[in-house]
C-alpha cells in the first residue's frame, strides 16, 4: 500500500521561494464575492497553480481576517493582491498591462472551457463573479471574451472557489503539459 506523505517530503517552496518563483501569466479578479472562505479558497488556489496575483473587488472582502485564513492557511500573505472599490477600475488598468480579460460566466456565445485553447504568450486575467448575480454585465460587456465550464446536471452554477479551482487547473495543463 502506498504511504502518505508527509507535509515535510512535498518539497514545496518557502514564502521567500514562492516571491521568486516563475508565475502562471494569469490575474484572478473576484468581482463582488460575498464569502471570506471563498476568497480564502482563491488564495490557496492561486498560491498552488502559482499565478501572478489577485485582485478583490467591489464587496470582496481583503485580508487579514480570520475567515480567510481559515480557507487560505497562509496564502493570503504569499499571493500579491490588490483592491479596486469597482471591478470595472480593475479591468481597465489589466487591460492597460496588456491581459486578456476573460469571464467565466454562462453568456451568450462563451467558449466552452474544454475547447478553449489559452495562447503561451499572452497574459490572461480571469474574472469570477458573486456567488449569487455572477459577474455584473457591465464587466461582462468590457472583457475580451468569456469561458464557461460544461456542467450536465441539474444545477446550473458551481461554487466560485470550486471553479476557480478548475479553471485555473485545465489553463496550467493546457499552457505546461502538467
Amino acid at each position: 500500500m502506498p504511504r502518505k506523505l508527509l507535509n515535510a517530503e512535498l518539497q514545496r517552496l518557502s514564502p521567500q521561494a514562492y516571491r521568486n518563483a516563475p508565475k502562471l501569466p494569469i490575474v484572478l479578479v473576484l468581482d463582488n464575492i460575498r464569502s471570506q472562505h471563498n476568497i480564502g479558497a482563491a488564495f490557496r488556489t492561486a498560491d498552488a497553480f502559482c499565478i501572478e496575483r489577485i485582485c478583490l473587488c467591489g464587496i470582496s472582502a481583503v485580508p487579514p481576517g480570520p475567515e480567510i485564513h481559515k480557507s487560505a492557511l497562509g496564502a493570503e500573505d504569499t499571493v500579491p493582491w490588490s483592491y479596486f472599490s469597482h471591478t470595472a477600475e480593475a479591468v481597465t488598468q489589466l487591460h492597460e498591462e496588456g491581459y486578456t480579460v476573460l469571464c467565466i460566466e454562462q453568456v451568450e456565445k462563451a467558449y466552452s472551457l474544454h475547447l478553449f485553447t489559452p495562447q503561451k504568450d499572452t497574459k490572461y486575467a480571469l474574472v469570477f463573479g458573486n456567488e449569487v448575480r455572477g459577474i455584473q454585465q457591465e464587466v461582462v460587456d468590457m472583457g475580451d471574451g468569456n469561458i464557461e465550464i460544461p456542467q450536465f446536471g441539474t444545477k446550473h452554477s458551481l461554487n466560485v472557489s470550486v471553479s476557480i479551482g478548475v479553471v485555473l487547473w485545465d489553463f496550467l495543463v493546457k499552457l505546461h503539459g502538467r
